[in-house]
């Protein structure tokens, strides 16, 4: 198991992007694996999380379908030898999916380096967790929204915090025979939940490895309307940096925004990001990487080939850097401490 926060953390240190590029144009022409696989194998969920496009009825509505084990193969065949990373998981539930297993073990077939499982948990029993464990899963990442019941239950609509509870516990029994196994918390911080993330220690006990601290973003026309990361500043020195400075003294893995980039983020729409374009490859039952890409047919090598990848990055390499005063995304806006 490849530990692909060393590799992240690697990508933060180097500021130049045309550096970056050209390490991308390098792993491309030598055959290497560089993309991250995100995979919904079905756009559904248990859950109608406050805070998430789920809670919109509208929304929902244009979110169906499931890929089947047999077009799991497909895609795996064309994509996965270039994947560093396979995450399952995205915006929707993939433990609503049959063939769960079977696809983390599809993807340790193909040698992808590092495979995470991204989940409510509330349907995932200790039999499934430990059969994904034995199966290639090298990390499981827990959304929690809250660490009491009363705000768990009211920004997850439809969660069981003593499902969450129950699933912790299962954790640490998994870790127990598979040590090398990992534990990670997403938590998006909204002004309800902010001061909770205190009590995390307490919940979720020694079992942490990494810890995703999200400000919160407005992903489409969610239940929860307030967006305002004035209160989340002002906070930061009292709650976000012992926490993270906690994390550090107890060697967790930390994924959280510094305090200007908190700011920047409200302010400002994020520029596009040429490096995450390059090598966030997202697939669903509606659409596989990019809207040209036909996976029964073609592979990743025969598809960037056509369009003439390596001397398109290479191009970029050469190309004007454009100047940023914070390095900041939509998706990566945080620091890996």
């Amino acid at each position: 198991m490849r530990n692909i926060y060393n590799i992240l953390r690697l990508g933060t240190r180097i500021k130049s992007r045309r550096l970056k590029l050209l390490g991308l144009w390098l792993f491309h022409v030598l055959g290497k694996r560089y993309i991250g696989v995100f995979l919904d194998p079905v756009l559904a969920c248990n859950f109608r999380c406050k805070m998430c496009y789920f809670s919109d009825e509208e929304k929902r509505k244009s979110l169906r379908g499931s890929l089947s084990y047999e077009e799991m193969e497909a895609i795996a065949g064309s994509l996965f030898h270039r994947a560093l990373k396979l995450q399952i998981g995205c915006g929707a539930e993939p433990t609503l999916h049959k063939d769960l297993v079977r696809i983390i073990a599809l993807g340790k077939r193909h040698k992808v380096p590092y495979i995470s499982l991204t989940t409510n948990g509330n349907l995932l029993t200790k039999e499934r967790l430990t059969a994904a464990v034995e199966n290639g899963l090298d990390e499981l990442t827990l959304s929690a929204h809250g660490f009491t019941r009363e705000t768990y239950e009211y920004l997850m609509t439809n969660g069981k915090f003593d499902l969450f509870r129950r699933l912790l516990a299962d954790v640490a029994d998994v870790k127990r025979q598979y040590p090398q196994f990992k534990l990670r918390i997403n938590y998006t911080i909204n002004n309800d939940n902010l001061e909770e993330l205190s009590r995390i220690w307490e919940v979720v006990g020694d079992e942490l490895d990494i810890l995703q601290l999200r400000p919160i973003q407005k992903i489409g026309e969610s239940e929860y309307r307030d967006f305002d990361l004035t209160h989340i500043h002002a906070r930061y020195d009292a709650v976000l940096k012992p926490l993270i400075e906690e994390c550090r003294r107890r060697h967790i893995t930390c994924l959280a925004p510094d305090k200007r980039n908190i700011i920047v983020l409200e302010e400002n729409e994020a520029d596009d990001n040429s490096i995450e374009k390059i090598t966030y490859c997202y697939v669903s039952s509606q659409g596989c990487w990019q809207d040209d890409f036909d996976y029964r047919t073609e592979t990743f090598e025969s598809y960037t080939a056509r369009h003439h990848w390596g001397k398109r990055l290479l191009g970029k390499v050469w190309g004007r850097e454009k100047r940023q005063k914070v390095n900041v995304t939509r998706k990566m806006n945080y620091n890996i401490n």
